[in-house]
């Protein structure tokens, strides 16, 4: 199930506005920091905000404090690029529904189709950034490689053939893990904090799950001079491992070649989907906070990026020649 980003976007700005925040649409320009302490930002139009607590939700492109504090990361796969457009149809399909060629690429590229609503379709194809580089060089556009791709498909072939003009989004991610995100009176959530692969279909909930954890934590020792150190360090682990879990994961078991074309595309994918939807699932439910319940559900997700290792090195130590995977 997805939502529409728009109206939910929308959902909770009312909310927020109606609980007395103040929204200022502005760029921060430069973070005023005392050792470990954020003290102050000032944004590009002169205004400096002062606050006991901050939380950067800046997204996975200006990852404003991980920057400011030169925090550990981890990168997981190559720079990828997604290009999308949005169509209107008479009746769309029920759920996600993604598309791959089943000819055992060494990396592989997909394509998304996701109802929005009833009538419209986000519809895009998500490829290795150095993929989208090499079919710009001859001065094709992204309309036309957006158009190439899902040409591959009948079902997106047949859609695409009534649309003659289609207008193509593009952003350009990479897929990474922030360690140690907080400190004495401020913490990291969202893509700021981990991007999560899209393919992963984790992204808007791990953002709200982290915004809930974090302004949680501020609303519990909002009368202390610093967040007590324990409560901030499991806050990190858990964002740290469960977007560990997911990137690991999709890189071993999907995107690379060497489990996916040992067992096939559907296979592979009753490996990664089963065990990463179902965990993420027991911990929306379950919520872990305390000590022994955050450390549970690590080494679980330990566990599964283990096993996803230990099936990567058995497949690539049987590697035989490549055969169509259907």
């Amino acid at each position: 199930m997805h939502v529409d980003r728009v109206r939910l976007n929308a959902a909770v700005r009312e909310t927020a506005v109606r609980n007395g925040v103040r929204i200022v649409p502005d760029r921060v320009t430069e973070v005023e920091t005392r050792g470990r302490r954020v003290v102050s930002v000032s944004t590009a139009s002169g205004t400096r905000f002062a606050s006991p607590w901050f939380i950067d939700a800046s997204g996975g492109s200006a990852r404003l404090l991980p920057r400011t504090f030169n925090l550990p990361v981890s990168d997981y796969g190559p720079a990828k690029v997604a290009i999308w457009t949005y169509l209107n149809v008479s009746e769309s399909v029920e759920g996600t529904t993604l598309h791959a060629e089943g000819d055992c690429p060494a990396y592989m590229d997909w394509v998304w189709e996701i109802p929005i609503h009833s009538h419209m379709l986000s519809i895009g194809f998500v490829t290795p950034g150095e993929t989208v580089k090499a079919l710009r060089a001859p001065g094709q556009s992204v309309e036309s490689i957006l158009r190439t791709q899902l040409d591959r498909f009948p079902r997106l072939r047949d859609l695409m053939r009534s649309i003659p003009d289609i207008s193509a989004l593009v952003t350009s991610y990479r897929c990474r893990v922030h360690r140690r995100i907080f400190g004495p009176n401020w913490l990291v959530v969202g893509e700021a904090a981990a991007m999560v692969d899209p393919m992963t279909s984790n992204g808007v909930t791990a953002a709200l799950r982290h915004a809930s954890e974090a302004a949680a934590l501020i609303a519990k020792y909002r009368y202390r001079q610093h967040l007590p150190w324990i409560a901030a360090a499991l806050y990190s682990r858990r964002v740290q491992d469960v977007a560990r879990f997911f990137n690991c994961g999709i890189e071993k078991v999907i995107y690379e070649g060497t489990i996916r074309n040992r067992i096939g595309v559907r296979t592979a994918g009753d490996v990664y989907t089963i065990p990463a939807w179902s965990l993420n699932n027991i911990y929306a439910r379950l919520s872990p906070r305390g000590v022994v319940s955050s450390m549970f559900f690590c080494l679980l997700f330990g566990t599964f990026r283990a096993a996803a290792s230990l099936l990567h090195a058995i497949c690539k130590s049987r590697q035989a020649p490549c055969e169509a995977a259907g």
